[in-house]
């Protein structure tokens, strides 16, 4: 794999020029012309989309409109309530709602099936649809159903990535959609294009998220193609099924880009003939000379069985290294444990050599990543006639959709399968997010799923629970099943894949699939079980901040899901106040209990109180902070908590990483940079401040308040620099942050205090 460290230009989508001193000469010799620069970077696939759908008339300042909305059961819930509070009357585009990841309704009550009921009176009120529990996944219906070659799709969940069908995805927060209910846009600066050159065929045995980890691991570090779109081109492309390309593009998310898109063809094609919408497709190429703003390039000959160890995609190495450095490598995984859990519990994997080689708990094909047809048949071909054995390993194969389910019963994948002792389950995310299939303490498990963050696989540390999860292929973890266990590349296996036909039935979708046609219904009521609960009220920037911040982190990256757990804690995804006290938890237990402290001095002061009198420290830190600032005071300054992170928000696009921060009374995170553009602007929407501080030694610490003066006279006037002061000692010491690029709506945003705010009906 090949990065280069300028851009490039293409030429037919076949060969590649860098842009060197030299290109106008090559270009005029390879293409016959040279255009300008400028001029080829509105060839490429990524622009031509984007300025379909872009309503500025600037295509340097985006603002764009999408075609379709996509979420699921721990996210409709919060966007539609938050809709509902400023104003929403009909859904104005096709807005699919699927129940796949709360689908079991089996914790916390009634909570589960009470979102469901919720998202289909919604359906049925505001002109949606509703794909019950169980149906399908919330990407494998968007693919099946949904997507359309040239099309824009935006959904609440990060993997949202139809590029392989030539659709351009965007995984974002919950408030994004909301302003595309409103009739409003995304905006952002026109993208970087990176260009992933394809050449070569796969080995069989390899498959998608083989050449997903070994891109992972190549670009995540480096940032070699964050908030950029990677646009999959070249030869190679030809040469991948569109299963194949489905599985590889799926990933990309894990690389923190902003989208993807594909070239289509002939197999495109067919894949959209199958699904009955032969419509939707469209031939898409980058023009004869486009120009990329980096390049990634793949010899997929040269691609082996992959895994990803513990805890991140990018934590990449080929099966056969892994073998053949095995104690080194667990070691390694070991000590990165103990980094990431504080020392709280100990990983011990290299207690799973016996006899020299790497035994697995647990194998698991599921979700947007593994569940599909081709992956479960040559899964299924590797299996034939094997054993899963009676020991400690299982293995467990979910189909990302009924209609793919079904198809494998037919053309009887599905029973050699189950003959092996593995289990078929239903189309479900569980075991992606830590909702189903958690392993035994130390246990570990290899999946075809998305993510193997810390506790992504449902342990829980504070209760001294600790298992851990690797990334493979599923023809990998088929062959890992046939040898009962013991860690085995599929290309070990001489196998004779029979590639079956697939078939798709939508009849299991118009049977049970409530579908408005886009027809609203004013007069449906909602169903609002008694977790459904609205947003509390926040109150607008004040003209100065006082913080207390209440949790360091100094992990290279912070995800998602350790700023708020997911598993049995997605049953509160619809009560902002239950789920907000497991902020945190698994992280920085005393998280939640200092932001509250802090939070009892802010409604005093909203109530018109002396918030002293709530949280008595303040009027040490308020008498020095008058001491240079006279005209500082309850009447104009907020009092709340922020945190510190190097680079949080890795992962998940779910809104409640910050939301939660905010309902316990957070006004800001710090951080050196962050990791997704999805988190910040959740940050944004809830009206939390985006501080970025320089790399190096902290001007403050866990404990310390932060004085921010005319922080909203700075928002206001977009200066470039903020003066904040650590309290410390009895004196101000200052420093300085910036807030980054934040567009005019970002400001108001900010400025009243939430998206709720700025778009409330009074």
């Amino acid at each position: 794999m090949k990065l280069y460290d300028g851009g490039v230009y293409l030429v037919n989508e076949r060969e590649i020029i860098a842009d060197t001193a030299d290109a106008a000469a090559q270009l005029q010799s390879k293409a016959g012309c040279a255009p300008a620069k400028e001029e080829a970077k509105k060839g490429t696939l990524a622009y031509h989309i984007l300025e379909e759908h872009n309503t500025s008339g600037n295509m340097d300042e985006l603002q764009i409109k999408f075609d379709k909305l996509t979420s699921h059961d721990i996210t409709f819930v919060g966007i539609i309530q938050t809709a509902r509070a400023s104003g929403l009357e009909r859904f104005p585009i096709p807005y699919v709602l699927t129940n796949c990841h709360n689908s079991l309704c089996a914790v916390g009550g009634t909570i589960n099936e009470d979102d469901h009921m919720f998202g289909l009176s919604c359906a049925k009120k505001y002109g949606g649809v509703y794909v019950p529990p169980h149906q399908a996944v919330i990407h494998q219906y968007a693919r099946e159903m949904l997507a359309g070659a040239g099309k824009m799709i935006l959904g609440s969940d990060s993997h949202t990535r139809y590029g392989a069908l030539g659709t351009m995805a965007m995984g974002e927060g919950g408030p994004e959609l909301v302003k595309q209910l409103l009739s409003q846009t995304y905006d952002i600066k026109m993208p970087g294009v990176v260009a992933v050159y394809l050449k070569g065929s796969l080995k069989p045995g390899v498959g998608p998220q083989d050449v997903a980890i070994a891109l992972i691991g190549e670009v995540f570090d480096k940032g070699y193609v964050k908030n950029k779109v990677m646009e999959f081109v070249g030869p190679g492309v030809a040469n991948l099924s569109v299963d194949t390309r489905i599985g590889i593009d799926v990933m990309t998310t894990e690389t923190t880009c902003l989208s993807s898109i594909w070239s289509t063809d002939d197999k495109v094609k067919e894949w959209y003939d199958i699904h009955g919408r032969s419509a939707e497709y469209k031939e898409l190429h980058p023009a004869a000379v486009s120009y990329y703003d980096g390049c990634i390039e793949i010899d997929l000959d040269e691609i082996e069985p992959m895994i990803a160890m513990p805890f991140h995609p990018s934590n990449a190495y080929t099966i056969r290294e892994l073998n053949a450095n095995l104690m080194d490598i667990l070691d390694d995984c070991e000590k990165r444990a103990k980094v990431s859990f504080n020392g709280a519990v100990d990983l011990n994997l290299k207690e799973k050599v016996r006899n020299g080689r790497l035994y697995v708990d647990q194998g698991i094909i599921a979700g947007c990543a593994g569940g599909g047809f081709e992956n479960i048949c040559d899964a299924a071909d590797i299996l034939s006639g094997a054993s899963i054995g009676p020991d400690e390993f299982t293995l467990s194969v979910y189909p990302a959709s009924m209609p793919v389910y079904m198809e494998l019963v037919k053309n009887g994948a599905a029973a050699k399968i189950m003959q092996t002792g593995a289990i078929l389950k239903t189309a479900f995310c569980g075991p992606c997010f830590g909702a189903g299939d958690t392993p035994s303490n130390n246990g570990f498990s290899i999946r075809h799923s998305t993510r193997n963050f810390p506790n992504r696989e449902g342990s829980k540390v504070q209760s001294g629970q600790i298992a851990s999860v690797a990334l493979m292929d599923a023809r990998s973890i088929a062959a890992t099943a046939a040898n009962k266990g013991y860690l085995t590349a599929a290309t070990d296996f001489d196998v004779n894949y029979s590639k079956p036909k697939y078939f798709f039935d939508k009849t299991i979708y118009e049977n049970r699939v409530y579908d408005s046609k886009g027809e609203a219904h004013p007069e449906e009521p909602i169903k609002l079980g008694p977790n459904i609960k609205d947003w509390p009220a926040m109150s607008a920037l004040t003209d100065n901040l006082l913080l207390k911040v209440v949790s360091e982190i100094h992990d290279p990256v912070t995800t998602t899901d350790e700023l708020i757990p997911s598993g049995e804690t997605s049953s509160y995804r619809s009560n902002p106040l239950g789920l907000a006290e497991f902020t945190l938890s698994r992280k920085d237990p005393d998280y939640v209990p200092r932001a509250k402290e802090v939070q009892k001095a802010e409604k005093a002061r909203i109530a018109g109180e002396n918030p002293v009198e709530a949280l008595a420290e303040l009027e040490e830190i308020m008498n020095t902070v008058k001491s240079s600032f006279a005209t500082a005071g309850t009447d104009n300054t907020g009092i709340g908590s922020t945190i510190f992170a190097v680079k949080p928000g890795d992962g998940s696009a779910r809104e409640q990483a910050a939301s939660c921060q905010k309902v316990l009374g957070g006004w800001a995170n710090i951080a050196n940079e962050y990791a997704t553009k999805r988190y910040r602007s959740n940050l944004i929407n809830w009206g939390m401040l985006p501080f970025i501080i320089p790399q190096g030694d902290l001007p403050f610490a866990n404990g310390d308040y932060i004085w921010v003066p005319e922080i909203r006279k700075a928002v206001e006037e977009k200066a470039d620099e903020i003066t904040a002061y650590a309290v410390k000692d009895g004196k101000l010491q200052e420093f300085k942050m910036t807030l980054g690029d934040l567009t005019d709506d970002e400001r108001e945003i900010i400025l009243k205090g939430c998206l709720i705010n700025y778009n409330r009906v009074s």
